[in-house]
């Protein structure tokens, strides 16, 4: 992974977030809480971070329709966490997938241990029952949470990533602007410590995994 290690408190303050309705141009969709991400076309796949942030206080609805405690559930778990939709039709599967093809190269002990969670940013649509049957189609191991919209968006601001509630487009179509980043939890510290941009690739995960199942810095 090409990557720099920056405290997080200095990409707060330098760092643009870009959201993204997937498959549109989004435009100026106004100011999160807090910001971070990468510069778009920057050459790092992921930033490591020398100051993590803390899991997101988060309970959802699983798959399976039951309660899902974020915090409880991967607690001393290597985690990525995504937030995204099923009716994008452009980043959201990039991402999930190239995640997935990294995750299926590892040894089957190391795949058992990764927690992988998606988190709807269009919990309207993306019921429980829709979520399963999407996640399926890319590894069925995938945690799929959905829930309440303000719930959601809290949860994914703690981690600076922007969220905004689903609109129509000038088609008619639903999009969700959304930010596009993945960040990773040690194992060790429960703590998100590596970021990834929407332009990370299976090789970059493949690289990284391993390290990351460890808790060490890839």
């Amino acid at each position: 992974m090409r990557k720099k290690t920056l405290a997080a408190a200095a990409l707060l303050a330098v760092v643009p977030l870009t959201l993204t309705a997937c498959g549109t141009d989004s435009g100026d969709s106004g100011s999160p809480v807090s910001v971070v991400s990468e510069e778009t076309g920057a050459q790092q796949a992921g930033t490591v971070l020398d100051k993590p942030f803390e899991k997101p206080d988060l309970v959802l609805t699983d798959t399976a329709g039951k309660p899902y405690d974020f915090r409880e559930q991967t607690a001393g778990r290597p985690t990525l966490i995504y937030f995204g939709y099923t009716h994008c039709p452009d980043v959201c599967p990039l991402t999930m997938n190239n995640i997935a093809v990294a995750k299926k190269q590892l040894p089957k002990e190391q795949q058992d241990q990764l927690r992988i969670v998606f988190v709807t940013t269009d919990p309207e649509r993306d019921t429980p029952a829709e979520l399963g049957t999407w996640l399926k189609g890319i590894d069925s191991q995938v945690v799929g949470l959905t829930g309440d919209f303000a719930t959601i968006q809290a949860g994914a601001r703690t981690l600076g990533i922007s969220i905004d509630p689903p609109r129509k487009d000038e088609n008619g179509k639903t999009v969700s602007d959304h930010g596009t980043q993945v960040i990773a939890f040690s194992p060790k510290t429960d703590g998100g410590y590596v970021l990834y941009g929407e332009d990370a690739t299976v090789e970059d995960y493949t690289q990284d995994l391993p390290k990351i199942i460890k808790g060490e810095n890839p």
